[in-house]
């Protein structure tokens, strides 16, 4: 009996040691490193105006533009009845490359990119203009995307195509660890520095 005894209070006191460890220090450890070394990541990397009260939205999450004065995101299947880059619903269609559905929306993905962009009917299309990403929330375009789009946007706002292409490459992120991936345009960012552009021509 005194064995057992013995064994239940050791196991009692590991479970607290490992309780007060795991579930107290090591989480308040973490969250101090990241407030202290990676304040903006740890915090959602948001995106706040100059007030530092107004939030328009986090840097690593897409949203989606329709107006010809923005620049679009790619399409998104992450949300429920027709909405798009839902943070709570990430995901993509699951749709294989034998599914005749997956194949007439991106066709009907190709047809509305060149008439929104005004290219020709036979215009090669980038890929990720016409498909979703696998978590629906990809806030970046590629470059190739951003130039094809960018005289609609400079038309739309009465801007010249430089000015245009030059707030691209501002808010063009490089590959990940500079060698991972593809360069990406942040479409939020660089709508906002439009947006920014316009209120300080008035």
């Amino acid at each position: 009996m005194k064995n057992l005894i013995a064994e239940i209070r050791a196991a009692v006191m590991v479970t607290l040691a490992l309780a007060v460890v795991c579930c107290g220090i090591y989480p308040l450890v973490v969250y101090g490193i990241g407030q202290v070394a990676f304040r903006d990541q740890a915090n959602g990397s948001l995106i706040m105006d100059k007030d530092g009260k107004t939030i328009h939205g986090s840097r690593l999450i897409g949203q989606q533009f329709t107006a010809d004065k923005y620049f679009h995101t790619r399409p998104s299947d992450a949300g429920a009845n027709g909405m798009a880059y839902d943070p709570t619903m990430s995901g993509g269609s699951n749709l294989g490359p034998t599914s005749q559905k997956l194949h007439d929306t991106i066709a009907q993905n190709v047809s509305d990119y060149r008439t929104q962009n005004g290219l020709a009917t036979n215009a090669p299309v980038p890929a990720d203009a016409v498909t979703a990403s696998a978590s629906g929330l990809d806030p970046h375009i590629s470059l190739p995307n951003a130039e094809l789009q960018a005289p609609r946007v400079a038309k739309a706002r009465g801007l010249g195509e430089d000015r245009v292409c030059e707030l691209i490459r501002a808010h063009t992120d490089a590959p990940s660890l500079g060698f991972l991936g593809e360069p990406g345009v942040n479409v939020l960012t660089l709508n906002l520095a439009l947006d920014e552009l316009a209120s300080a021509a008035k």
